[in-house]
């Protein structure tokens, strides 16, 4: 739990030539991690089916070929498709204990179109760097080094429900790296909300006797253009979008059910929950209009939004900068779209720091040409160079003196406000109006 007191020989001096042995280790390692990514790359698995990446990582790590100690491996660790290894020095005090996550689930039709394959591959490296590094001490520091696989980003929140199962409970710090089209060391990915609406009509024949059904099409077109007019109210950075998932069964019949899916999405957990409850408003209005029942289910795991950590982003920022890494402007992040994270949940219980990085191509997330890039040799630099710097930045958080605590602090302070409450609202007069109260998530 304690900062590290840095090797002697000069402390400034020292810290530098465990990076590069660090920067060393991920060279070395290069093919079998090149080898690692492309193997998960082309075999995409779908959110908790993550089964053969799942079982390429556990063998990965369990591998008697990895240079140094072994790592202690624990496979389907709290969830069918996560796992965990562990490596520690044999230090008598109680350890600094940092973790990388790595993902690997992909996306239906598309494969890895969003590079997770790369997201397992930086963090496995990241881990074998900090590992070589520490275990080239003469004296080793107290430090427990945690592999975290988190399946399940892209549907679900694999790393929610490790949270809820303790993967997370006495952490210190966690890494991880995202590919994009730029390297940031932040970017606000915002809070979401999924929804699934229902509509329970009446079915009648559509052409002898319409005005004895209860039509549940009309409910969701409804909704989906109540929608449309609530978006002239809605903030700049508020996003709502969605689909008519079942739409009826025949022109002749009229629709006695119906289902739409909506995602909805915030700057902030508070501003989430405002815009929550004006969509389910939209949505029991269709009901109320319509005289369907209408049954609105949330999913089972929010998104938080991801909160920054000043001080791992800047030490982030000038590691990467040593190996070459242009970062974009601040005005750029502050006006760039993002989109959300289950790692902002992570960052709600443990100082944390999920960069984005370059990987060589133009392309844009989730789309075909994305998924090639990503499997793409030339994706291999970039991929390991943000490797290099996530172990850099972790090295500086064990000896670099005052570090870990301005962490903390910066941790402590973010999630306060993040947490403060809103200012206090009137209550609402009764209405003879007959709208439906809406309960926010």
């Amino acid at each position: 739990m304690k900062p590290q007191e840095p090797p002697e020989s000069g402390p400034a001096a020292a810290l530098e030539a465990l990076k590069q042995r660090a920067c060393e280790s991920v060279d070395l390692n290069a093919a079998r991690l090149g080898a690692l990514s492309r193997d998960i790359w082309s075999r995409p698995e779908l959110a908790y089916a993550e089964h053969q990446a799942h079982d390429a990582l556990t063998r990965f790590f369990s591998g008697g070929d990895l240079p140094g100690a072994a790592w202690a491996v624990q496979p389907r660790y709290k969830l069918g498709t996560a796992f965990r290894a562990d490596w520690g020095t044999a230090a008598p005090q109680d350890p600094l204990r940092l973790a990388f996550l790595c993902e690997y689930d992909a996306l239906p039709g598309l494969g890895h179109a969003c590079g997770h394959n790369l997201i397992a591959e930086v963090g496995a490296a990241a881990a074998l760097a900090l590992k070589a590094a520490l275990e080239s001490l003469a004296e080793p520091a107290a430090v427990q080094i945690t592999v975290l696989g988190t399946p399940a980003e892209e549907q679900g929140g694999g790393k929610i429900d490790l949270i809820k199962a303790g993967a997370f409970d006495g952490l210190d710090v966690v890494f991880m790296a995202h590919p994009s089209q730029e390297n940031a060391a932040y970017l606000p990915d915002v809070a979401e909300h999924d929804v699934t609406v229902k509509y329970y009509g009446k079915a009648s024949h559509a052409a002898a006797y319409p005005w004895e059904g209860v039509n549940a099409l009309d409910a969701a077109v409804l909704a989906y253009n109540n929608l449309s007019v609530l978006r002239q109210q809605m903030k700049p950075t508020w996003r709502v979008h969605g689909v008519i998932k079942n739409g009826g069964v025949k022109p002749n019949i009229i629709p006695s059910y119906t289902e739409l899916e909506f995602y909805l999405r915030a700057p902030s957990r508070k501003e989430l929950s405002v815009l929550t409850e004006k969509v389910e408003n939209c949505f029991k209005s269709a009901a109320v209009a319509t005289g369907c029942k209408v049954e609105i289910k949330g999913g089972e795991n929010d998104y938080y939004n991801v909160l920054p950590n000043k001080s791992l982003q800047k030490i982030y920022k000038e590691n990467g900068k040593k190996l070459g890494i242009d970062f974009i402007s601040e005005d750029a992040i502050l006006n760039g779209l993002s989109g959300s994270t289950d790692f902002g949940n992570v960052t709600f219980v443990v100082p944390g720091i999920h960069p984005y990085f370059y990987i060589g191509s133009d392309a844009l997330n989730h789309t075909e040409q994305y998924t090639e890039a990503a499997g793409s040799q030339t994706a291999q630099f970039y991929t390991l160079r943000t490797a290099k710097a996530l172990a850099m930045t972790a090295l500086d958080v064990i000896f670099k003196p005052g570090l870990l605590e301005e962490v903390r602090q910066d941790f402590r302070k973010v999630k306060l406000k993040e947490e403060e409450p809103t200012n206090p609202v009137e209550p609402k007069k009764e209405s003879s109006v007959g709208v439906v109260a809406c309960a926010s998530h």
